[in-house]
């Protein structure tokens, strides 16, 4: 059985995993109306990521005998700049998320609530990957600097996620 104060933390996770699939979604959304159908095709996958975690907690928090609460989620922008101000705005995203994770492991130990501590650790690897991967795109955008060949071979590139 979850504490509440894990139940609450689960709950609002879920809503932040959500907010993320519609930040991705907005995203995508910017790319592709800038004709980058790569970089919209990587957003969406993301997206879909977002929405399997979130699904991944919810199942957890009723698995646990918890209540699942739902909240609403805040419009995204619309706008996002350029390529690589996109991605610069994806690691900061994926860096606010480990750190949401992080604080719930916290909790999670506080509690002395064991089974959430293994489940959690499957996030926490996967925030390494997910930090590690924008920062790759991004490294791969500073090599590319303004050729705009370079940066349609990495659309194409992205496309293929």
């Amino acid at each position: 059985m979850l504490s509440k104060k894990m139940e609450d933390a689960f709950n609002d996770q879920i809503n932040a995993e959500m907010a993320s699939a519609y930040l991705y979604l907005a995203m995508a959304a910017h790319c592709e109306d800038n004709n980058l159908k790569g970089f919209g095709h990587w957003l969406r996958a993301q997206n879909n990521e977002e929405v399997g975690h979130a699904m991944k907690i919810f199942d957890y928090v009723l698995e646990r005998g918890g209540k699942v609460a739902l909240k609403a989620i805040e419009a995204p922008a619309a706008e996002f700049g350029s390529p690589a101000e996109v991605f610069a705005k994806v690691l900061a995203h994926e860096q606010h998320v480990t750190a949401r994770i992080t604080s719930l492991y916290e909790l999670a130990v506080a509690e002395k609530d064991y089974a959430s501590q293994i489940f959690l650790q499957w996030f926490i690897s996967e925030q390494v990957e997910e930090e590690a991967s924008a920062s790759e795109i991004i490294e791969r955008m500073k090599l590319a600097g303004d050729k705009g060949s370079a940066l349609v071979w990495l659309d194409k590139e992205l496309g293929k996620r």
